[in-house]
């Protein structure tokens, strides 16, 4: 059973995956593998297309960092990433999943699931909820950003709402609220489901 976990920045969608990992459950992290596609010759060559040979830095690597501001303030350029990583990132996710034949499910977590049009990919969805006051201040604290550029960042993101009214499961991660319960809980249902 294929489970996608998703939720906006500064949810914790990080925390939560931490915790399937903990219940032994396999997750493969969407943005950590989008990340490692940047390494790659033909994506590199794409991108430098796409925003010029500034994009790189003095070792010849894309500058994730000048990538990020480039892409914020662009949609258009957004997009086109988004054409070019997201096949690959699918591809990896397919072949990762044929390692855990055992397990009763795996967890895919992924922040733009639905902004992606990548929903089909899963059995259920799961979307960590955060009120958007707190997620700016962990943002905030997190990556060292101002207001402003939290806002370029997640203006692009599905409301917080919409993600729940369109997901299985919905874990609220407002500061008071104990995750860990509502984690073993839908573990619990999951196992069910896949017995």
């Amino acid at each position: 059973m294929k489970v996608g976990l998703t939720g906006n920045m500064g949810s914790g969608k990080t925390t939560v995956s931490s915790i399937f990992s903990a219940l032994y459950i396999p997750v493969f992290h969407a943005d950590d593998e989008a990340k490692r596609m940047y390494q790659l010759d033909e994506v590199r060559e794409q991108v430098k297309a796409l925003t010029g040979p500034d994009i790189l830095d003095p070792s010849g690597q894309i500058d994730l960092k000048m990538l990020g501001n480039i892409v914020f303030s662009d949609p258009y350029i957004l997009q086109r990433l988004i054409q070019i990583i997201h096949p690959l990132v699918r591809e990896e996710f397919r072949k990762w999943v044929l390692r855990y034949p055992e397990s009763p499910y795996i967890i895919h977590e992924a922040a733009i699931i639905f902004e992606s049009e990548f929903r089909d990919e899963y059995d259920l969805v799961i979307n960590v909820s955060c009120p958007e006051k707190i997620a700016m201040e962990r943002i905030k604290k997190r990556d060292h950003l101002s207001e402003e550029k939290i806002r370029e960042r997640t203006r692009f993101q599905m409301e917080d709402a919409k993600k729940a009214s369109l997901s299985d499961f919905v874990i609220v991660n407002d500061g008071k609220t104990l995750v860990i319960p509502q984690v073993l809980k839908i573990h619990e249902e999951l196992l069910q489901r896949s017995a």
